[in-house]
């Protein structure tokens, strides 16, 4: 759930960063402490360290040892239970209690997160490191005591590089790395617990560049995980607004259950504006706010407000508090409106270079969606400037833009709670997502997995083609290093594998490319680009780059990153293959326009569906390519010799009702 971890001190993108007390842009200033009270400090001070709130525990917390005891009073009582790993402040766990469930358990290794979950919920907040075995061990031994309903989290997911990968394999084939390490990556820590514990329902947000960052391959290994041992999932790219979160944010979503095949999204709402979100908060002019202040409602109280007030003292505000800032910024923030750019400043003002900063300042605007609130708000809140007053964001505008209610309090520190807040889920979006897995009234038949009978349809059709013409399209051991960079550097169409394929055979028989074979290609006027390359292969295929560190050889062979991606492919490396004509099959498929509107994004979700993960994802990955090429052309498609054409919405000539991950 780590959104967008902060920049270290030392970092030269940000020279004014301070320690995690310090105002914006105040390393040159005399220091001073925040009067208490409603007494408030003016912007002649430049640097102001807050107080370090501290929070009672909640009155229905429990221990660890008592958890199951706890767990079973609740569960008599009628409540559903839910557990939270990687909790941070707790923005998915008020979704979840939104949704109707009670947080049994959450988990954290940030001390002021902690605390914060402590306070504002009930159950037990555990200081773990999931990635530790025995931390791990004994959450699991707690939570199987327990009728848990559902598991939630947002594991810090580090995408496996496809070089990474590799690495891995060779550590391990050399005995220095064990092939089982106890110690995992944070999202096979959660998988590991889920599995364990098995609950009901399982509900993992992250920001999609974790995703995309690695072609979707922890994603679609944690889905394939899950379904094998008979969850049924939902991926989904959400937008934040779309759920009366008032900021431009997207999300990634994926969705498990056991008990049915339906994830029921409530109805979107109204957009929500900064204007609505905030506007009501008080002015605070020539001060940086202060830990309580009293509060007025304005006449006309927006719908969000008021759902942001409810439950909260009605005419007191907790933590409407900022930073300093400097007086030349003020100056700055002064003349700029929410289209201003950094590069638009005066030259005489800017301190940073406008080719390297070309938003270092943002300006918010009343009638818009925030920016996206995020981690860095706690070193830097120069993104986040006040639509009307010169400053940053307070504590409690940044909270409200990312829904948490006005009671909802942050322990330690103003910049504690800005990283506390910046990291967490939108809790109205954590709502939506917990309401699909909601049980339904009646539990109905579960269909079948029309996402794995495609995908199994997928892998025969590609292993029954892998004995024929296309046996090199097709990744398998018949395809070594040589051999696949071969075909890569040639890049054959299907129709031109009857004058290629007894060369390639000849090649494939000794992974190695003769002069012979050489000579053959020039008499087939492979172009003269590719006959040079196939000549370089040839002078390095029997050194180290093949033999014993095959990744290295798009380097070598000074590879396009679309020749790197098709040689990773057909070496049998987990990747999705970003091509026109495979965009167009998984749209066709699920009946989308991903393959001409956000391919990038919506387009390799979808692509990511329809292959899948485990052992046979590269296959499948290929065969997509190879069905493209052969049958789902742009115009006239030929529907009816398409292995997918039972399971595609386009060659059924309609929409599915609903395609399950």
């Amino acid at each position: 759930m780590r959104d967008d971890p902060c920049r270290g001190r030392n970092d030269p993108d940000f020279p004014d960063a301070q320690d995690d007390e310090s105002g914006d842009r105040a390393h040159d200033a005399e220091s001073t402490f925040e009067p208490e009270g409603d007494l408030v400090a003016t912007y002649g001070v430049k640097l102001l360290r807050s107080d370090l709130l501290e929070l009672e525990e909640h009155s229905d917390s429990c221990t660890e040892a008592g958890f199951g005891q706890w767990c079973a009073d609740k569960v008599a009582g009628g409540r559903r239970l839910a557990v939270d790993l990687f909790a941070g402040a707790g923005g998915l766990s008020l979704g979840m209690v939104r949704a109707g469930w009670t947080v049994a358990a959450s988990v954290d290794s940030n001390s002021f997160a902690l605390k914060t979950h402590r306070a504002n919920f009930p159950g037990v907040a555990l200081a773990k490191d999931l990635a530790v075995p025995a931390d791990r061990r004994s959450l699991i031994a707690m939570l199987q005591r327990a009728e848990i309903d559902l598991i939630a989290g947002g594991p810090p997911c580090q995408p496996f590089s496809r070089a990474g990968r590799s690495k891995i394999r060779s550590l391990v084939a050399a005995g220095t790395r064990p092939e089982h390490d106890e110690r995992k990556e944070l999202w096979q820590a959660y998988l590991e617990v889920v599995l364990r514990v098995r609950p009901r329902a399982v509900l993992m947000e992250n920001v999609p560049d974790m995703a995309l960052g690695d072609d979707f391959h922890v994603v679609r290994t944690i889905v394939d995980r899950l379904e094998r041992v008979g969850y049924r999932t939902q991926l989904s790219l959400v937008d934040a607004w779309r759920y009366g979160v008032p900021q431009h944010r997207k999300r990634l979503i994926v969705l498990a259950r056991r008990d049915s095949d339906h994830f029921d999204w409530p109805e979107p709402t109204s957009d929500v504006t900064l204007h609505e979100a905030i506007h009501d908060l008080p002015r605070l002019r020539e001060t940086t706010g202060a830990r309580e202040m009293s509060y007025t409602a304005t006449a006309h109280l927006s719908e969000f407000a008021k759902l942001m007030r409810q439950d909260a003292e009605s005419d007191r505000l907790w933590d409407h508090m900022t930073r300093p800032v400097r007086d030349d910024d003020r100056e700055i923030f002064g003349m700029m409106t929410s289209r201003t750019l950094y590069a638009q400043i005066a030259p005489e003002l800017r301190r940073y270079k406008t080719g390297t900063f070309d938003d270092k300042y943002k300006r918010l605007d009343w009638g818009e969606r925030s920016r996206s609130i995020t981690a860095h708000i706690a070193k830097d809140g120069y993104w986040y400037i006040h639509p009307e007053e010169a400053r940053t964001l307070t504590v409690r505008e940044a909270a409200r833009i990312q829904t948490f209610p006005d009671w909802f309090r942050f322990a330690g520190s103003r910049s504690h709670a800005f990283q506390q807040i910046g990291n967490a889920v939108p809790p109205l979006l954590g709502q939506a997502a917990a309401t699909a897995l909601r049980p339904l009234p009646s539990r109905p038949k579960r269909r079948i997995n029309q996402w794995r009978l495609m995908q199994n349809r997928l892998t025969a059709w590609a292993e029954s083609h892998r004995l024929g013409r296309f046996w090199c399209l097709l990744p398998g051991d018949q395809l070594g290093p040589v051999t696949a960079a071969v075909v890569t550097l040639l890049d054959p169409a299907p129709a031109e594998l009857r004058t290629f394929n007894p060369v390639l055979a000849q090649i494939a028989a000794r992974d190695r490319i003769t002069d012979s074979a050489l000579a053959a290609f020039r008499a087939q006027s492979v172009r003269t680009g590719a006959i040079r390359s196939l000549e370089a292969l040839r002078d390095v295929q029997d050194g180290p780059v093949v033999l014993d560190e095959p990744e290295n050889l798009p380097a070598v062979l000074e590879m396009k990153p679309a020749q790197t991606a098709l040689l990773r492919l057909l070496a049998g490396d987990d990747l999705l293959l970003v091509t026109q004509p495979v965009m167009r099959v998984a749209a066709r498929v699920l009946g989308t326009a991903s393959d001409r509107v956000n391919t990038l994004t919506d387009g390799r979700v979808d692509l990511a569906r329809l292959v899948g993960g485990g052992a046979d994802a590269p296959l499948r990955m290929a065969a997509i390519r190879l069905i493209g090429q052969l049958h789902c052309a742009p115009t006239e498609p030929l529907c009816t010799q398409c292995p997918l054409r039972p399971r595609c919405a386009y060659g059924q000539g309609s929409k599915p009702a609903s395609l399950l991950f």
